[in-house]
């Protein structure tokens, strides 16, 4: 499956959520996993983002469907990026298809 980076911030009230709850964590990765995806890491981080998760996913329809989802809860703020696993992204660029290689 696809793999995709979640950057997380949490709302005035996603963070009150948690701070009440901290067991919120878990019910919304066992979430996750119902909507058919896997997390794969997750990291409570410092700076512009509260968490990082690493997600498998079926395709780009599926993860921004969850996203949308999980965000329209309105206690998290969802920004989702694509990751190509670094010898994927080698393999292509010793690929035929090439534009500025001579």
């Amino acid at each position: 499956m696809p793999t995709y980076i979640l950057l997380s911030t949490l709302t005035p009230e996603g963070s009150q959520t948690l701070h009440r709850n901290p067991d919120r964590l878990e019910e919304v990765n066992k979430e996750i996993a119902d909507f058919g995806c896997k997390v794969i890491g997750q990291y409570a981080t410092l700076g512009p983002y509260d968490f990082v998760s690493i997600i498998e996913a079926p395709d780009n329809e599926t993860i921004a469907h969850l996203s949308v989802d999980l965000s329209s809860r309105g206690t998290v703020h969802i920004t989702t990026l694509p990751a190509i696993p670094t010898t994927q992204f080698r393999d292509k660029l010793k690929g035929p298809k090439q534009m500025g290689r001579s």
